[in-house]
């Protein structure tokens, strides 16, 4: 319970801080440029407010539907398809008696606040808090890769010198080139010291896609027994602490993460594991069913992350830059969604509510709600009816035709995009449940 209230709480107040300045991103280009606005609102008032009050000709509120929030401007087709209104004649403190460019600046105001905000979320993260990296000199045993990174020749042990020439300041990001960035090559260190530059074939990230490999080059660690378990078949064969393991069933690994997925994936019940034991190598034989644990644990070796920070100035160039590769792979990584793997990894409130930690954290709180903002910003301005970008659409055309789209094209294209919204808000969100059911 505790866990899902601090989860939700965290969930709650992020909403509530994107929803309020998006909104205020439409509500005050609209009073601007002299537009009327019925109704703020924080959440959905169906049937009923928590709390309103009136200010001037503003009816201030908060819903108890938190399925996001809106402004009600007067002369304008939105979610509450008040076409009564629209039967009179335009007044001209009404949205549809503005010129084109006004009503355009007003659509945009919300994804603009979004975008803004969230660079300079970042920008605060990097300067209060600074950057956790992963640097090479971190990476004792250098890298494992999964088997999509091996057929194209990176190796156990590697460590990334730079992708496409550019120098990583986290070396884990070359996962994020490789996925999502479009990298052409990189260079790598092998464990011999030589240097080795590997070509990443066109449409790589779409192979780690299909596979499950999004995350394909792995900080390598060794495996170094740490406790045997009584009477398990690891220890019936004589494996000790602190022995080395080198190899299995005559292949020689360096890399926990391969000798875990041949021992898994073993055809045999017998399992030869060859081991280093103070400085003497020896084989030990295991016996155990497919489905049986062998009964050991390896240390924990992962590499140690360093706190990087940054000035004033270096923070607004860092927040910037991080603000910008979020966007690029965020927007890099939706065209997945129209694939069938893609869709089933849709996910509604449960899967934000996930991006949070369980423990209060305000860093991670900050860096969260920068990442939603932007999120937010990227998916109101597709031009879907019913979203801002599906307004910026029709108020493009009226630009570059001079012409107005009709009252009753914009009527049905609202409802339709009310009907594509929801009926992706219930997927998304059974999606949620069905992964909560089944596990």
């Amino acid at each position: 319970m505790e866990l899902f209230l601090i989860k939700g709480g965290q969930l709650i107040l992020s909403l509530s801080l994107l929803i309020v300045l998006h909104e205020l991103g439409h509500f005050i280009p609209a009073k601007l440029f002299k537009t009327r606005v019925e109704k703020f609102y924080l959440f959905f008032d169906v049937k009923f407010s928590l709390f309103k009050k009136r200010i001037g000709e503003t009816v201030y509120g908060i819903g108890w539907l938190p399925l996001g929030g809106y402004v009600k401007i007067s002369g304008m087709i939105d979610e509450s398809m008040d076409t009564e209104q629209m039967a009179l004649p335009a007044q001209p403190w009404e949205f549809r008696a503005k010129p084109t460019w006004q009503r355009l600046i007003i659509m945009l105001g919300g994804v603009t606040v979004n975008l803004i905000l969230g660079f300079l979320i970042y920008m605060m993260v990097m300067f209060v808090w600074g950057r956790t990296v992963i640097t090479n000199d971190a990476l004792t045993y250098g890298l494992s890769p999964t088997p999509q990174a091996q057929a194209i020749g990176f190796a156990d042990g590697d460590k990334v010198l730079n992708v496409d020439g550019i120098v990583l300041e986290d070396a884990m990001d070359v996962n994020k080139w490789l996925f999502l960035r479009g990298a052409t090559s990189v260079e790598v260190q092998r464990t011999n010291g030589e240097k080795a530059a590997i070509r990443v074939p066109e449409g790589f990230g779409k192979q780690l896609f299909a596979s499950g490999e999004m995350f394909t080059l792995i900080p390598s660690m060794p495996a170094i027994v740490e406790e045997v378990v009584a009477d398990s078949p690891a220890s019936l064969a004589g494996m000790l602490p602190n022995d080395l393991i080198l190899g299995v069933n005559g292949e020689a690994f360096t890399s926990w993460m391969k000798i875990r997925q041949v021992i898994e994936n073993r055809e045999t019940e017998r399992v030869s594991l060859r081991i280093e034991r103070a400085g003497q190598e020896q084989i030990l034989y295991v016996e155990g069913t497919k489905d049986t644990p062998l009964g050991f644990y390896v240390q924990d070796t992962r590499p140690q992350t360093s706190e990087v920070s940054y000035g004033a100035a270096e923070s607004i160039k860092q927040g910037f830059a991080y603000g910008y590769w979020t966007l690029y792979d965020y927007v890099a990584q939706f065209k997945f969604i129209f694939t069938k793997k893609g869709a089933s990894q849709l996910g509604g409130f449960g899967t934000i509510a996930s991006l949070f930690p369980s423990k209060w954290d305000w860093r991670v709180f900050w860096e969260r709600t920068a990442l939603i903002s932007i999120i937010l910003a990227f998916m109101n301005v597709l031009p879907i009816p019913a979203l801002d970008g599906g307004h910026v659409v029709f108020l493009t055309y009226e630009m570059l035709t001079g012409r107005k789209p009709h009252q009753k094209v914009l009527e049905y294209a609202q409802m339709i995009g009310l009907f594509l919204l929801l009926a992706l808000f219930v997927y998304a969100n059974g999606n949620d449940l069905y992964r909560f059911l089944t596990g």
